[in-house]
């Protein structure tokens, strides 16, 4: 029996990298495939178009993130502790980034929304797809800790949505400055959305 082929996810491989580092218009199926060393013709045998190749990468994404995201926020501690912990994690992703390439990379989902924004894409649809679990993802901690007395807040899903949005454009500010300090902020600030400066040390 022959040995499989790797080259689909070589593929992803190098898109991830290369989507994660550029402008997604600035790169083409060329690109990609010497990234991956693989030929045009297996590139076209998995995806049709980059835009395909893209989709997969922003759902493989988005698994890991997600996973990451509810490994967090359903762990041990009070549901405040958790709600910091998906911050300090994300300050700390950003951080390592910068070790590791010397330059912030910001989140991938936030960098081809920027791109693909005004497009009717599918891109666009997946990405508005995937900020509205992350706002269900927090909007059901959330929930969990107004239950328990821990928060306050007169709507959670509002909640959710501003500290979503939050997270996202204090990790663009990192990457427009170079700088995870910029994320420095981000428990102080969601913390007063939801009414509870007190937490905001914790």
């Amino acid at each position: 029996m022959g040995r499989k082929s790797d080259a689909r996810q070589r593929i992803l491989d190098a898109g991830a990298d290369l989507f994660g580092k550029r402008a997604y218009s600035s790169i083409g199926v060329a690109e990609v495939c010497t990234a991956a060393g693989v030929p045009k013709g297996s590139f076209y045998y998995f995806f049709p178009s980059k835009q395909a190749l893209a989709l997969e990468v922003v759902n493989e994404h988005w698994i890991w993130q997600r996973g990451e995201w509810n490994r967090i926020l359903t762990g041990q501690g009070t549901v405040v502790e958790r709600l910091r912990n998906l911050f300090v994690t994300t300050a700390e992703m950003q951080s390592e980034a910068l070790k590791g390439t010397g330059s912030v990379t910001g989140c991938l989902f936030g960098n081809l929304a920027l791109e693909v924004s005004s497009q009717d894409d599918p891109v666009r649809t997946r990405l508005q797809e995937i900020f509205q679990e992350q706002i269900d993802i927090v909007e059901t901690v959330i929930r969990e800790a107004v239950r328990g007395g821990e928060l306050k807040s007169t709507d959670p899903r509002a909640a959710a949505k501003a500290i979503v949005a939050q997270i996202e454009g204090l990790v663009l500010f990192a990457k427009l400055f170079n700088d995870p300090g910029q994320l420095e902020q981000l428990w102080q600030n969601s913390m007063n959305l939801l009414g509870s400066e007190k937490f905001a040390a914790v």
